[in-house]
C-alpha cells in the first residue's frame, strides 16, 4: 500500500481569520510550537490534533489537511 502524503492549510486559515499561532496554541491547548511544525510539514499531527484544529476552524479534516496527489 502506498503511503499518502498530506498537507494542510492552516497557514492560510490562520491569516484569513486574523488569528496568530500563539492564540491558536492557546485556545487549542496545543504549544505554539507544535502548531509551527504542523503547519510548515515538520511534525505529522495526530489525530486528536487534526480534529481539534478542524473543529476550531468548524472544517472537515479533509479540508484542513488534504491529502496530496502525484
Amino acid at each position: 500500500m502506498k503511503e499518502l502524503i498530506y498537507s494542510n492549510i492552516i497557514h492560510d486559515l490562520r491569516k484569513e481569520r486574523k488569528i496568530s499561532q500563539n492564540k491558536l496554541a492557546e485556545d487549542l491547548g496545543i504549544s505554539r510550537r507544535t502548531i509551527s511544525m504542523i503547519e510548515n510539514g515538520e511534525q505529522n499531527v495526530s489525530l486528536d490534533y487534526a480534529y481539534r484544529i478542524s473543529a476550531y476552524f468548524n472544517l472537515l479534516v479533509q479540508d484542513v489537511f488534504p491529502v496530496l496527489t502525484e
